[in-house]
């Protein structure tokens, strides 16, 4: 029992730390990786690394093939089309919710300024993993907002989607991460005067900017 305790949790390890590495870009879409090779740079045996990829391919962030390796899935075409779309709609409901709430939206505002806070800090060290992660908070930060549970748990899904591109963007052009700040900070102050319209137009040409899509909705 205490083995199998001790395998699984191994397992867990080596899926967090994947799963992490692929989110934030530093396993991009296409490259195909090695039992032996995980296996070797975390310490464990195959055992868990197949158990964990295993996980990965069931989640749709790997393709296995016996005998060669694991193939990170790449973002798919018009994938990033289609997130931002569903993105729009859940922010954009979420501050529509907020606007007719004074006190929830003074809250979300406090909470929009910190993590900004936060961005600059992140921005001035370079780690561009731990700024793909603090940008999806900030959304989330929106969305939980709204007080919607079942889009909340909807929006988790997206939130891992969104850090991937966010870092595959930032890994094209890394000069962008003050313009995304300053596209928050422009967020933040739309959504402290209420202004739902101006919100929704803002997010859409903020996701059109950073993940170089066309207003089409095709990605250049």
């Amino acid at each position: 029992m205490l083995h199998a305790d001790g395998r699984q949790s191994a397992a867990e390890h080596v899926y967090r730390d994947v799963k992490e590495r692929i989110l934030s870009g530093v396993l991009p879409g296409g490259e195909l990786i090695s039992e032996g090779e995980i296996a070797g740079r975390l310490g464990v045996s195959r055992t868990p690394v197949r158990e964990a990829f295993l996980k990965l391919e069931t989640e749709g962030w790997m393709r296995l093939y016996p005998k060669r390796g694991a193939l990170v899935v790449p973002v798919a075409e018009g994938e990033a089309q289609h997130i931002a779309d569903a993105r729009r709609l859940v922010e954009t409901h979420a501050v529509a919710q907020v606007a007719l709430q004074p006190r929830v939206r003074e809250q979300l505002v406090a909470r929009l300024r910190e993590s900004l806070d936060e961005q600059h800090e992140i921005a001035r060290s370079g780690d561009v993993a731990a700024f793909s992660a603090a940008d999806a908070d900030f959304h989330t930060l929106v969305v939980a907002a709204g007080d919607n549970p079942l889009l909340d748990a909807f929006y988790v899904s997206l939130r891992e989607r969104q850090r991937r591109m966010t870092a595959r963007s930032l890994a094209r052009d890394p000069h962008q991460l003050p313009r995304i700040i300053d596209d928050h900070a422009r967020l933040a102050d739309l959504v402290e005067r209420g202004e739902v319209d101006g919100f929704d137009v803002a997010l859409r040409m903020h996701m059109e900017q950073v993940h170089a899509l066309n207003p089409k909705g095709a990605q250049q």
